[in-house]
């Protein structure tokens, strides 16, 4: 299982609520999606970014094919404008039981 969590610093944090929304339409994309969260910094919380996203993948492969859809690029390349930074990580989850 991978996890994939990224963190998005905004240029205008009044835009996290439509970034939100555009990264909401990736949900589901791909067989092997299994977890897609979207959540924007609440406003009373210590926060360092403005959208972050958590999803988990049954495999690297899924994850790829998560990456390479053109929808994902599409909306990539759309919000890539509205970020001041990024942060990623990817990192695998070894089921032991």
């Amino acid at each position: 299982m991978i996890k994939h969590i990224v963190m998005w610093k905004l240029k205008n944090p009044v835009d996290a609520p439509h970034f939100k929304a555009e990264l909401d339409s990736c949900r589901d994309l791909v067989p092997g999606m299994l977890k897609f969260e979207v959540a924007t910094r609440t406003v009373a919380l210590e926060a360092s970014c403005d959208v972050v996203l958590y999803s988990v993948f049954e495999s690297s492969a899924a994850l790829a094919a998560y990456q390479k859809h053109p929808q994902h690029q599409y909306i990539s390349s759309v919000l890539g404008a509205l970020r001041d930074s990024r942060s990623v990580l990817d990192y695998e989850i070894i089921d032991s039981h």
